[in-house]
């Protein structure tokens, strides 16, 4: 199906598609956009948004929280989605709106933006599967707890700073084997934190106007800076991605077996064996 551009001029110019390039898929790095001032982006209109997904769309809480806690202990901040939004300013939040693509006009800035990246992605990990976006509303000094994300992602800053504190992914300091395991059998995305990591850290500090690109479960949080945030993730599935979620699913059931499985390969390596059996597994309802 084509849809209508929502933007006039590429966001992405061409020397960002060069360093896309260059360290795509496995590198966190800086990159550079032009998404313009876009009315679906203003803090009114991302406060209808939120009023108007269901709750499982939706999530947030105070920003003053440490890096590394608990999902079940994360705090309400005692304000509905609407309200958290309009007084992001001071309320000492942060916010996510997920799945922005089930509402058409944010499903169609989202499909516009991937177009742009198709040439630099498809070669090097084929289709760009599952189109997500997320929009991330941040007071200032608000912290996102440490975590890692399954998809493919581009974080595109528009409004305050913030810092993104990055960590290799599949480095098993960082996250554990059986931390991916968990979070491919249903777990949360939060991970355990320890102040020892933060030598390890690669830090992208980001402004209006640039973006960072991250890697498949790459571990990181998010520092805000000094003044409300407001950042727009374009994020895509691989098969590639995708196999190595079944990887770590099929050895979270090895695990219950008694067995230690190893880490499977990161790309552009694929554990066959593994992802195949889970797959024939999950058809013959045999894995749940």
């Amino acid at each position: 199906m084509t849809v209508r551009r929502t933007i006039d001029q590429p966001v992405f110019p061409a020397d960002t598609l060069a360093r896309m390039e260059t360290l795509y898929p496995l590198q966190a790095g800086l990159l550079h956009h032009r998404l313009p001032d876009h009315p679906l982006l203003s803090l009114d209109a991302l406060a209808k948004l939120g009023e108007s997904l269901p709750a499982t769309q939706v999530e947030y809480n105070p920003g003053d929280v440490p890096i590394g806690i608990d999902p079940d202990d994360l705090p309400s901040n005692g304000l509905s989605i609407g309200e958290t939004i309009r007084t992001i300013d001071t309320n000492r939040s942060w916010a996510v709106l997920k799945n922005i693509e089930t509402t058409p006009a944010y499903r169609a800035l989202l499909l516009d933006l991937l177009d742009e990246l198709k040439s630099v992605v498809e070669p090097r990990t084929g289709a760009m599967l599952t189109p997500q976006g997320f929009v991330f509303i941040s007071s200032p000094d608000s912290i996102t707890p440490f975590h890692f994300d399954p998809e493919h992602n581009i974080l595109l800053q528009l409004r305050g700073s913030k810092v993104m504190n990055v960590w290799p992914a599949g480095n098993e300091r960082f996250a554990h084997r059986t931390q991916h395991e968990r979070y491919h059998t249903g777990g949360h995305r939060n991970l355990p934190w320890e102040e020892a990591y933060r030598d390890g850290a690669q830090q992208v500090p980001l402004g209006p106007g640039e973006a960072v690109l991250m890697p498949v479960m790459a571990p990181h949080f998010v520092a805000n800076g000094d003044a409300p945030s407001i950042s727009l993730s374009i994020t895509w599935r691989s098969e590639w991605s995708y196999r190595e979620s079944e990887a770590h699913a099929a050895n979270a059931a090895l695990r219950r077996m008694g067995l230690d499985p190893a880490m499977p390969p990161r790309w552009p390596s694929y554990a066959w064996a593994k992802t195949v059996g889970w797959r024939v597994a999950r058809r013959l309802k045999l894995v749940s």
